[in-house]
């Protein structure tokens, strides 16, 4: 229960799931909706069903286009499962879909697929659908508008089950059209009663079936005829065409079912009102449709109406015809129809009248007109045969004026009306021959003649339906057997029907096997009955030259063979064994395609066919006939020059089996005598006949030659003026070639035996005699190319004669000679920028039979091989001037060449033969590589195929042969490309028969090659750089190791080649090679090296250059000591090609990693430079840079400037770092060679872009950028460079500050690669180099100032290491270790603490040293101090403090500011100490109190503050609160003092808490009286003054006035 349970519950669930998401708006979801619910509908039909109906009922609000898809579900479902529904469900679904339609006003979809639904149902359930229906089709109320569809659609769908409701439905219904008032309910009152009408007239036609045989006719006449009044008489006059429409396809139907003498009564008014629609509307079916339904109607009751509008009718239906139909719009095609089966009603009822209408119409003037009468005769022809039948003479009499007419479709419906009478007995009637005779006239039609119809474009010409039709008349209208055999023969042998020989052949064909079945000798020609038929000599004649070309004319050789075979008895009861057998093998080599039998085999099967035919006759009565016949036939080809010189053939063939010999001289005189001789064909043709008669006939054919020299027909052309007339009357000159022509053909074609003996004694002597005209005994030349070719042609088959005929004993060609310089006298004749004649393809050929290796010695003189004989060569340049010609050209130069080729068949020979190609091959014009490499091809193979190796030798020359054509598997012509790899293929395979392999020997890489050629075909870089890298891969192996240098050297001068792809090619080639075999030639590096910067500087091209960096670095992936040797070798300053080759270098990481190594080993292991003692005495010494860093520098500067670097870079950072700044440190100050010197002003003053520096520290600092840049720390490079910093690092003096910037920079943006750097630096703190320490002391100095170091776990080995330098010998180094160690303040003040008395101890001991002149250590030291001082412990500091405050006591007024300033600073910060020696430090204070106060007028403003500073400081350890809040208020940093009034004020105070210290300060003030600052000197008196003033008289007496007079 539960599996039954969820079974109908789970496509409920699916369904109702469905449905809902038929909200989608997406039109492809809601039909996958539909299509998935008429899925589960297929396997739970009644539960889709039923919960359809759940969900509509349910959803009353859903949308009716998500309804429509539920509905249409519901009818699929419905149709594909009626047979399985139950009542009940019948029910829930005809109530579902009835309320569907009903529930509102006329909603076209939703409305449809619930009516459709009721319709579905009704196939079965009548019944119920009717009782549901019929409750919404109430008598006196409009019914719904789809109520009445949806009977209309049920009496369609279910005949025998509605017809029974329809009489009511009709009583119902009728009172109701005149309630209808809107047009779409006319429309549907009129689809019912059309519908009703037709499927009352369905039931009355299968009464037999029906389940109510006794319903009538009469049931519904009166109903129907009530409906019609209503709809003709009102409705019919309505303005809207729709409804118009809608009324006359009801007509129609109901004509059927009105009472007769109702119709008959209302056919007067009816068929003018329908015929007057036709103005009305465009659209002209449905009326044309009712009115043929009307017109049958009235038929079917006798109506006597009729005979009144026939006129009308015709007059009316006959444009109908006439208009044509457009395919394309199916209505119009369905009108015309409809319009014909009008025809065909009225000509059974009145042919007289309907043809006395139409034949008349066939002399119209208009082609519409014409052609539709045609077509309505073919209709009433078909279509009232019987009517038709005693008209057939009338018929036949009127289509003699269609017959002539040359309009092409008219033709076409003449064919059609001609297959009409064929199939209904008109043809056998007199004058049916005539139609025929069209019918093969248009079938002889040339096709490329017929114009395209605007009109008809779908329509096939008029010769193809011609030729279907005659076809079909052939074998499938019996009765038309006798009526075309044997006639049609008739029109096979006249010519102006050679185009419709084809299906003339195959009628024939298949009429003479029917007249075969018949009986034996049915199909014999009856030639004494049919006097009209060709003889059996005409039509075999014409059968064979028509099968010479097989393909023409839609293969009509094919089909006049297969003719000739039916009729091998007609034409000699002999035949028949021999065409049985021979002919349809002939046929089927045909039929097989060109490539079995080509134009020139089927040449020798058919000549050889007509000897076995002729000899199979051996009838010499029969023979002679025959020959007469075929020479009566030339003249009809006289058009067709091919048909002709194989009709010579055959006729020579002919006379060669005549025994006659008076016949065969005769015959030959004849075609002597009337020969068109200005036509090629012509001549070659009678040539060619004369030497096929020569086989048998050889003196006759001589003799008949010679006679007719001598006759008048020959000597009334030639005079004595004959060579000063005009040109275009040059018959004598094309007799003199044909002459000549036969005589090469006789010497061809003879027996060898008879004819070597006459070839110098008869042939050449009157073949030169008329070549060469004598005018007063002197030899004129010709010009005439006709002339000229046919002696070529003469000479060349004398030649081939000579050649094959060899074996018949030794002969002596001794004009042989003379008859060469003729031939290379022709060639050197011809123009060198054209090719308008075969000369010299003609003298090719004839050159090579004639030096063709023979018994005959080669001719004196000439040489091995004669030089003149490569003067063909030459033709590369011509330009192609038309296919034809040039092949043939080509091949005759290939043949030309092979025969020089074999006379020295050697390494030696080739490279002869390829010294006058190779410029050729080189070509920058496509057509002159593309001959050039095709005809290497050619004699590669050729040498190939004769090559004979007995002993091994060396194949010298097969690396310069392989150079030269590898490349050009990437040009740029497809076809150098496919003829280049056969050229190196057949290089490969020589080189292998020279090594001792035998010739047919296969190498699998070498066979590689003939796989690449496919992919060639097409120009696709990546397909062609693959070949070549295979080519290269498979040359590689097979090349000798002695000839792999020579081959990469070849292949270097490629790059030069003018196709681009080829320098490609080239390129990949060497890389290849490289790759493959470049680690055996270590030695020839540099050589390389050389040729690949050779040829940068000779190509200026992007992919030159890419690939010479690949070489390059394929050659250091192999040699990388020697490659980096061989570049640091270049001159200074390295060009851009230098450059280039460096820069290549930084392809792969891995390898680059190892060249910069080297590059760095390199910088490091030299003297960065040496001391030059000056030549004058006493001048200073310089530094000069050593090479080898300088150069490896460079090239650091080159690699790392390549993007490709980057990874490399960044693995090797911290050394590169340091070095390259070692190396900075190093150059400032160092001066180039002398001789680099020279070089670098001259790349400086040269044109173009800036070069490089040179010079040893700008290449450091660009070295270094660079190696910054490609590491990533971009950011530090921009910084140091916005600050000036580069520059710095280059200036002696202030090189330290660069550094420090640079240091800096480098603790913002590259931290984490400090500690490397710091490894790899703190050896050098121990450097010789003086420049090395300060570099790198500088550079810690400035880490200190940042708290990276600490971060970094480096302040501790840092400080250590910079404490260990206190004591070193420079000045510079010590300061800046100071430096450093006062910058632990600001960049780690957190560890002041911990190392604050090792720090404090640096300090005190750098103002203790005694070896600082400028006092730059002291300075500094106070300067750190002081930033110390805010981070130390009290307790380390307390033990320095006196010291300290006493050692910088001198340096408050030192001539420096800078001591002044650092001291005074020094001495303020010191005072923050003094609460735990206050007594102490007071006397300190006291002791420096004059002096700061004094220097508050210093000249220096830094000086200035500092005093107010300390001043500030120490007031609060003075123990005067008026002191201190002066001091605190009135020295402020940036407010301004007015001095005498601020010092007025300091000693009223003073002498006030100190009065007792009077003396002690005017002995101070005293002092300053001497002070070299204006200011200080005046300030002093005044203090003193104020001092003065202000003391009590208590202690006046502490004045000295004396000394204070004196001023000491």
């Amino acid at each position: 229960l539960l599996g039954s349970f969820l079974a109908k519950l789970i496509p409920h669930w699916l369904a109702t799931t469905l449905m809902d998401a038929t909200t989608d708006k997406d039109p492809l979801v809601q039909e996958q909706i539909y299509n998935a619910l008429c899925y589960l509908g297929e396997s739970e039909p009644e539960e889709i069903l039923h919960s359809c109906d759940e969900y509509l009922r349910q959803h009353d609000k859903l949308a009716y286009p998500h309804r429509v898809i539920i509905l249409k579900a519901m009818e699929t479902v419905v149709k594909n499962n009626i047979a399985l529904l139950d009542k009940s469900t019948a029910k829930v679904v005809i109530f579902l879909a009835s309320n569907e339609m009903t529930k509102s006003k006329v909603i076209r979809d939703w409305q449809q697929a619930a009516s459709s639904v009721l319709v579905a149902v009704g196939q079965r359930f009548i019944n119920k659908v009717m009782e549901e229906v019929l409750t919404k089709f109430q008598p006196g109320i409009l019914p719904h508008y789809f109520v009445l569809q949806t009977f209309a659609n049920l009496s369609v769908s279910n005949v025998f089950g509605m017809v029974p409701f329809l009489n009511s439905i009709l009583g119902t219904m009728l009172p109701m059209l005149g309630m209808a008032k809107q047009d779409h309910m006319k429309s549907v009152f009129c689809y019912a009663l059309q519908h009703f009408s037709e499927s009352i007239q369905e039931y009355l036609a299968n009464l037999d079936k029906a389940p109510d045989p006794t319903v009538r006719k009469d049931t519904f006449s009166n109903e129907i005829f009530s409906a019609y009044e209503v709809l003709f008489n009102s409705w019919l006059q309505h303005r809207e065409a729709k409804l118009r429409l809608a009324v006359v396809e009801a007509i129609g139907p109901m004509s059927h079912l009105m009472p007769g003498e109702k119709l008959e009564e209302q056919l007067p008014k009816l068929i003018p009102g329908i015929l007057a629609l036709y103005k009305k509307h465009t659209e002209a079916f449905y009326i044309s449709k009712s009115l043929c339904q009307i017109l049958e109607a009235s038929v079917n009751i006798g109506s006597r109406s009729l005979d009144v509008q026939l006129d009308s009718l015709l007059g009316t239906l006959h444009p109908q015809i006439c208009a044509p139909a457009d395919p394309s719009v199916p209505l119009t095609v369905k009108n015309h129809t409809e319009v014909l089966r009008c025809f065909t009603v009225l000509a059974c009822s009145f042919p007289d009248r309907v043809l006395a209408f139409l034949l008349p119409k066939l002399e119209s003037s208009n082609e519409r007109t014409r052609v539709g009468t045609l077509l309505i005769m073919r209709q009433i022809i078909n279509s009232a045969p019987s009517q038709m039948e005693i008209k057939k003479p009338f018929i036949l009499s009127s289509m003699k004026l269609p017959l002539q007419d040359s309009n092409n479709k008219v033709k076409r419906a003449v064919v059609q009306v001609v297959s009409a009478m064929a199939h209904h007995g008109y043809l056998e009637q007199p004058g049916g021959e005539a139609m025929v005779e069209f019918l093969v006239r248009q079938c002889a039609l040339a096709s490329d003649l017929q114009p395209p119809d605007a009109e008809d474009l779908t329509s096939d010409s008029v010769q193809s339906i011609s030729i279907n039709t005659l076809f079909l008349l052939s074998t499938t209208v019996d009765r038309m057997n006798n009526v075309l055999w044997p006639y049609l023969l008739e029109f096979v042998t006249p010519i102006q029907f050679t185009n419709a020989l084809t299906p003339l052949c195959r009628s024939l064909m298949y009429l003479a096997m029917k007249k075969e079945e018949e009986g034996e000798n049915a199909s014999l020609i009856r030639y004494d009955v049919n006097a009209n038929l060709p003889s059996p000599y005409a039509l075999t004649t014409r059968l064979l030259v028509v099968s010479s070309q097989p393909h023409a004319g839609a293969c009509r050789g094919v089909a006049a063979l297969r003719l000739l075979h039916v009729l091998h008895g007609s034409v000699h009861p002999s035949l028949a064994p021999l065409w049985s057998k021979r002919v349809p093998l002939l046929v089927e080599h045909i039929e097989a395609g060109s490539s079995s039998l080509g134009h020139r085999d089927l040449m020798f099967f058919l000549p050889q066919f007509l000897q076995e035919t002729l000899a199979a006759v051996a009838d010499s009565a029969w023979i002679g006939h025959f020959v007469m016949e075929m020479c009566r036939q030339l003249s009809s080809y006289n058009g067709f020059p091919m048909e002709k010189n194989f009709l010579y053939k055959c006729i020579g063939t002919t006379l060669g089996a005549c025994s006659s010999k008076d016949l065969v001289q005769k015959q030959l005189q004849e075609l002597l005598e009337t020969a068109r001789y200005h036509e090629e064909a012509e001549r070659e043709g009678l040539a060619s006949c004369f030497g096929i008669c020569a086989i048998n006939h050889l003196e006759e054919t001589l003799a008949k030659l010679e006679e007719f020299v001598r006759s008048d027909v020959f000597k009334k052309s030639v005079g004595l003026f004959s060579i000063f007339k005009d040109r275009s009357d040059n018959e004598v000159e094309k007799i003199k070639s044909t002459l000549i022509l036969c005589y090469g053909y006789v010497a061809i074609y003879a027996p060898k035996e008879l004819v070597l003996s006459r070839i110098e004694a008869d042939i050449l002597k009157n073949i030169f005699q008329y070549f060469n005209t004598k005018v007063l005994g002197i030899k004129v030349e010709t010009k005439d190319l006709t002339l000229k070719l046919c002696l070529i042609r003469s000479i060349c088959m004398i030649s081939q004669a000579i050649c094959n005929g060899g074996k018949c004993g030794d002969f002596s060609f001794s004009r042989k000679a003379e008859l060469v310089a003729q031939m290379v006298e022709f060639m050197k004749a011809e123009p060198q920028d054209t090719m308008r004649t075969p000369i010299r393809q003609r003298a090719m050929i004839t050159c090579t039979y004639l030096v063709y290796p023979s018994s005959a010695p080669i001719p004196a003189g000439m040489t091995e091989p004669d030089p003149s004989l490569l003067h063909p060569v030459g033709l590369m340049v011509l330009p192609h001037g038309g296919c034809v010609l040039y092949g043939d050209t080509m091949s005759a130069l290939k043949d030309l060449l092979k025969s020089l080729l074999q006379r020295n068949l050697t390494p030696h020979g080739l490279q002869d033969m390829f010294a006058h190609l190779g410029p050729w091959i080189k070509s920058s014009k496509d057509h002159e590589r593309q001959r050039a490499v095709e005809v290497s091809a050619a004699l590669l193979d050729f040498y190939l195929s004769k090559l004979n190796v007995s002993t091994v030798i060396p194949f010298y020359n097969l690396s310069v042969l392989v150079a030269l054509f590898s490349p050009r598997c990437s040009d740029a012509v497809a076809s150098v490309r496919l003829h280049a790899v056969d050229c190196v293929y057949c290089l490969l395979y020589i080189q292998l028969c020279y090594e001792g392999f035998a010739r047919d020997h296969r190498d699998e890489m070498v066979e590689g090659l003939k796989v690449l050629k496919k992919g060639l075909e097409e120009p696709d870089f990546t397909v062609l750089f693959h070949t070549c890298n295979n080519m290269a891969m498979v040359v590689g192996k097979r090349v000798p190791p002695d000839q792999l240098m020579s081959l990469l050297l070849a292949l270097f001068e490629g790059l030069v080649d003018p196709d681009r792809n080829c320098s490609r090619a080239a390129t990949v080639m060497i890389n290849s090679l490289l790759k493959e075999r470049g680690a055996v030639l270590q030695e020839k590096v540099p050589d390389i090296m050389s040729i690949i910067h050779s040829k940068l500087e000779e190509v200026d091209e992007e992919h030159i250059r890419k690939a010479a960096q690949q070489t390059v670095y394929i050659l250091a992936s192999q040699h990388k000591s020697v490659v980096v040797s061989s570049l640091l070798g270049s001159a200074l300053p390295f060009d851009s090609h230098t450059c280039t080759m460096w820069r290549s270098l930084a392809t792969e990481p891995t390898l680059t990693s190892e060249i910069l190594e080297q590059l760095l080993e390199k910088v490091n292991r030299d003297v960065p430079y040496k001391e030059s003692k000056g030549f004058l005495l006493g001048s200073s010494s310089e530094r000069i840079a050593t090479p080898l860093p300088l150069a490896a520098t460079c090239a650091l500067y080159e690699i790392m400037s390549a993007p490709e670097a980057g990874p490399a870079v960044l693995g090797l950072y911290a050394p590169l770092f340091v070095t390259l700044l070692l190396r900075l440190s190093c150059t400032v100050g160092v001066q180039l060679p002398k001789n680099l010197q020279s070089r670098e002003r001259r790349s400086s003053s040269s044109q173009g872009p800036a070069p490089r520096s040179l010079h040893p520290c700008s290449s450091a600092v660009q070295t270094l950028k660079a190696m910054l840049v490609r590491g990533g720390s971009e950011e530090v490079a921009r910084a140091v460079d916005s600050a000036g910093a580069w520059d710095l690092m280059a200036s002696p003096e202030r090189h330290h500050e660069g550094i420090t910037v640079l240091a800096g920079a480098m603790a913002r943006h590259a931290g984490p690669r400090l500690p490397l750097i710091v490894k790899n630096l703190i050896p050098t703190l121990s450097s010789v180099f003086d420049s090395q320490r300060i570099t790198t002391t500088a550079f810690f100095a400035e880490l200190l100032n940042s708290n990276v170091v600490n971060d970094l776990l480096l302040l501790e080995t840092v400080m250590d290491n910079m404490t260990g330098r206190q004591k070193d010998p420079c000045t510079l180094v010590r300061m800046l270790v100071l430096r450093g160690l006062g910058n632990v303040a600001s960049g780690s003040p957190d560890k002041v603490r911990k190392h604050g008395a090792k720090l404090l101890a640096s300090m005190v001991n750098g103002m203790d040293d005694k070896d600082d002149p400028h006092n730059l250590v002291a300075l500094e030291a106070m300067s750190s101090l002081s930033k110390l001082l805010d981070h130390v412990e009290e307790r380390d500091i307390q033990s320095m403090l006196l010291h300290i405050a006493i050692r910088i006591r001198p340096f408050f007024d030192s001539e420096q500011p800078e001591l002044r300033h650092s001291s005074i600073v020094l001495f303020g910060h010191l005072s923050r100490f003094s609460h735990s020696h206050c007594e102490v430090f007071f006397e300190q204070i006291l002791n420096g109190l004059v002096t700061l106060l004094l220097h508050l007028q210093d000249p220096s403003p830094e000086v200035v503050n500092a005093c107010k500073f300390a001043l500030r400081m120490c007031g609060p350890s003075m123990g005067c609160e008026g002191l201190r809040d002066m001091f605190l208020n009135h020295l402020r940093e940036g407010r301004s003092l007015h001095y005498g009034e601020f010092i007025n004020n300091v000693c009223k105070h003073l002498m006030q808490s100190y009065p007792e210290m009077l003396n002690r300060l005017i002995l101070t003030n005293l002092f300053y009286f001497k002070s070299n600052w204006v200011d200080i000197r005046a300030a002093a008196p005044m203090f003193i003054g104020f001092l003065v003033l202000h003391v009590d008289e208590d202690h006046c007496q502490q004045v000295d006035l004396d000394q204070l007079i004196s001023g000491e």
